[in-house]
């Protein structure tokens, strides 16, 4: 298993300039870190790569899409083909990166909703994409790891048993699932045996606290996540997504109003200790 800690606490752009938090991530003992992706061209996430290599972290990378003109779902091929082209560009810099997991709600348009439910037709139109953007990402060996997203964010996949769903569906073995403990804490009657049940096509994993705070000081049932995800062999990464409001668009876009914790540092210090010490009773 492999500690990291996702960079959205402070941005959405990693570059030299913080430098100094990434080596004192390393210092706090995190294995590596996730990088979002969401501008830039390849040549700077490999430039960001040798950085990270040189500090001797590892790293993930996570993305999401805003724009309804990028949207995989449409009945608008344009807007179909923007989206698709939207996800080969951040699997391009993933690779360029030195990472293999590109995740997040990589199925449709963050906070665009229809009024309804998803129909036939989207799920089908879905179906189509994700093979499309499957393809493109083995041959950069890339795995995607599709995040369900409770239903105030999107509505297209908002449980781990649809998104499973629609991963039978897709049939790709590049398109995968996250499971994150903000959201089945929302949208799961049984946010553990939504995991179990599901588990075959988990890569990913964020540790999230119930408020996005500092994990631990919630409400999750902690010992029991951590017991049923190391019981079911999982050895990939626990990465802590924890947001403040340190930028202003991504706190009005995670809806946060209010500080979790009382500093950044308090969250990533006691996030991987609460990990390990999960981690080590759940053994």
């Amino acid at each position: 298993m492999k500690i990291g800690f996702c960079m959205f606490l402070w941005t959405t752009h990693v570059g030299v300039t913080h430098e100094a938090l990434l080596r004192d991530l390393k210092r706090a003992g995190y294995d590596g870190v996730e990088i979002p992706v969401f501008e830039g061209v390849p040549d700077d996430y490999a430039r960001l790569g040798a950085l990270l290599d040189a500090i001797g972290l590892e790293r993930t990378a996570v993305s999401a899409m805003g724009d309804p003109a990028m949207n995989l779902i449409s009945p608008d091929a344009a807007a179909r083909a923007a989206g698709v082209d939207y996800v080969k560009w951040a699997i391009d810099c993933t690779a360029a990166l030195g990472a293999d997991t590109l995740s997040g709600p990589l199925h449709s348009t963050l906070g665009h909703f229809s009024g309804e439910g998803p129909s036939a037709a989207e799920l089908q139109r879905s179906v189509a994409a994700q093979r499309a953007i499957g393809d493109h990402a083995a041959q950069k060996g890339v795995t995607i790891g599709l995040e369900a997203l409770n239903r105030f964010e999107c509505y297209l996949l908002n449980t781990m048993d649809a998104l499973a769903d629609h991963l039978d569906r897709i049939d790709h073995p590049r398109i995968k699932a996250m499971y994150d403990t903000f959201h089945a804490n929302i949208e799961e009657q049984d946010p553990i045996a939504a995991f179990e049940r599901n588990r075959h096509h988990i890569v990913h994993v964020h540790i999230s606290e119930n408020d996005r705070g500092a994990p631990g000081r919630g409400n999750i049932p902690w010992p029991e996540t951590f017991r049923t995800i190391r019981g079911s062999g999982y050895d990939r990464w626990l990465t802590i997504e924890a947001f403040g409001r340190g930028l202003k668009d991504l706190a009005a876009a995670t809806k946060v109003w209010r500080d979790f914790a009382e500093s950044p540092e308090a969250v990533y210090r006691e996030g991987i200790a609460h990990i390990r010490a999960g981690w080590r009773a759940a053994g």
